[in-house]
Formats: C-alpha cells, structure tokens, sequence
C-alpha cells in the first residue's frame, strides 16, 4: 500500500532527526523562506536580506508566529479587550460566589452598579492602593489597568478602546503601541496611587493614548490632523466633563496617563517600524510590556490563592 504525502514527509523528517544526531546530516542547497518576514532567501543564509532577522531564531519570527492565534488587523488591541474581559468575568464570578454583584438602589444608581464587582475581589487581584503599598507590590500597578467594576464601566472603556486603539495600533505598531497602553496605564496609577487613592480601569491608559495622538498631531498643519486634533480635544472636555459630574471617577489618573502618552509622543517616532532596527526595538517592546503584565498576573493568581 503506497504511503500518503503527509506520512512520508514525517517520515522523512524522522530519519533527517536521527541522521543529526548521529552526524551524518547532509547540508540543504535549497532556498528558505524567512521565519520573520516570508522572503525567499539563499540555502546557506544566515540572516534575511530583506528584514535582517536571524534564519534560526528571532523574536519577530515569534512575534509572526504569535500573531497568527490574533485578528489579522489590530492584534493587540483585541489582546487587550479579550485581556480586560476575561479579568472582568472572573472578578464578577467571585464576586458572585462571595454572596454580592446585586445592583443597589434604582434609577441611575441601578444602572452604575449593574454587574458591579465587590471591592475586596478587586482589591485581592490587583487594584491600586496608597503609593506606600503599591510600592511593595508594584504589579497593581499593572494590573489595575486590566480590572473593572462594573458592567458600564468596563462596557465604556472597552469602546473608547475599540475606537482609539486601532488608530495608534496602526500608526506605531503593534509592539510598540502595546508598549505604550502598559506605560500609560502605570503612568496614570503612579500618580492617583500618589494622592492614596483606591482604584482600577483602563481610562488612564486610554488617556495615555489620547496624549500620544494629541503629541503627534501637534505642528503639523494638515487638514487631517487638524481634524483629529479636534476630535482629540473634543474627547478631553468630554472625559473632562464626566470625570467632574459623576462621582468616582479617578481624574488623577486619568491626567496621569495622559500626560505619560503626551510624553511618549514626544520622544517616539509617530510611524509604524520601518527599518529591521526599529522593528527589532519595537518587537523588544512590546515583549518587555506583554512579560511585564504576564509576570503581574501570576502575582495576582498568587494573591488570589493566597486569600481563597
């Protein structure tokens, strides 16, 4: 019975595996495709002409590879609302099994506490406590980014996300705009953690990335970016606004965060990475931002175990 092209394939591999081993591996003289970049490059290259990333390892070959389990379009912008709503979820779950998350009250009151989460699960996975103590445990610094109290709360953000992050997603990439959320969200909960506040919500960090687009459109005279200033602004007077009326709102963070984008704005180039030595920064980026919010996760799980 003649053997299928997929199981002869694997057997070949098989046997090119055993021959490495044992030494007696012959060398490929056919062209390769760049891990990184998908360009036909030579049999005995060891870095891609086009992008300049190593034929045997390179984090934008893992960054590729990473992508691919994302949307093809704003990658980490979807990260980072599947990200905000998984934690959303399970504070609310616990919340539930604790005997809470009954809305109080009526009228508006009913509408702000629709799906409201119970303080002290907050507290336990990472919200944002007096300076003194996130200093002992800086990743409520992270990871109050990422947690929401309550339905319109995380409903509200998440489509000022949508909104906003595909546009600084587009203009910076993908790296270095996950960077940038993760900075500006730290930026906005140093100062508000200053003025001993208790909080959680990713406004200060969608306040950073306002501050970054408000950066970039400065000088520049173009009707388009005048226009987007203007909507920038806008949404300032509204944000403005609702943080004065409602009580609540963290207004320290949320200047905070937009003064940590409008600095980064200033310092980072506003264009997608084009060379291979700003792609290679950037992937470095936003893998230092994406360890950083996985290392600060773990530390909630273990505050969560901790207090289970």
């Amino acid at each position: 019975m003649p053997l299928s092209p997929r199981l002869r394939w694997k057997l070949d591999r098989f046997r090119e595996q055993l021959s490495s081993i044992f030494g007696a591996r012959k060398e490929d003289s056919r062209p390769r495709l760049c891990p990184a970049c998908g360009t036909l490059v030579g049999a005995t290259a060891t870095r891609c002409h086009q992008c300049g990333a190593s034929m045997t390892f390179s984090l934008a070959a893992l960054s590729r590879s990473f992508s691919r389990l994302l949307p093809t379009t704003s990658p980490a912008t979807y990260l980072i609302l599947g990200l905000s709503c998984i934690m959303y979820v399970f504070s609310y779950m616990l919340t539930l099994r604790s005997g809470g998350g009954q809305p109080a009250g009526s009228g508006f009151s009913a509408l702000f506490n629709l799906g409201a989460v119970d303080p002290r699960v907050l507290q336990i996975l990472g919200a944002s406590l007096p300076l003194y103590v996130n200093l002992a445990q800086p990743w409520r610094f992270v990871m109050a980014v990422f947690l929401h109290g309550s339905l319109l709360h995380i409903g509200f953000n998440m489509w000022v996300l949508m909104d906003i992050g595909p546009l600084v997603e587009e203009a910076f990439g993908s790296g270095r705009y996950f960077f940038i959320y993760v900075v500006t969200g730290i930026g906005g909960y140093l100062l508000s953690s200053f003025l001993g506040h208790f909080s959680i919500g990713g406004s200060g960090a969608l306040l950073g990335l306002i501050g970054i687009l408000l950066a970039m459109t400065m000088n520049r005279r173009s009707s388009g970016m005048q226009m987007l200033r203007g909507q920038l602004v806008r949404w300032l007077v509204y944000i403005a606004i609702l943080g004065f009326v409602f009580p609540g709102i963290d207004n320290s963070a949320h200047f905070g965060g937009l003064a940590c984008g409008f600095l980064l704005g200033k310092v980072m180039a506003d264009h997608a990475p084009a060379s291979p030595e700003e792609r290679k920064r950037a992937n470095w980026m936003g893998l230092a931002a994406g360890l950083v919010v996985a290392a600060s996760l773990f530390m909630a799980f273990r505050s969560f175990i901790h207090f289970r």
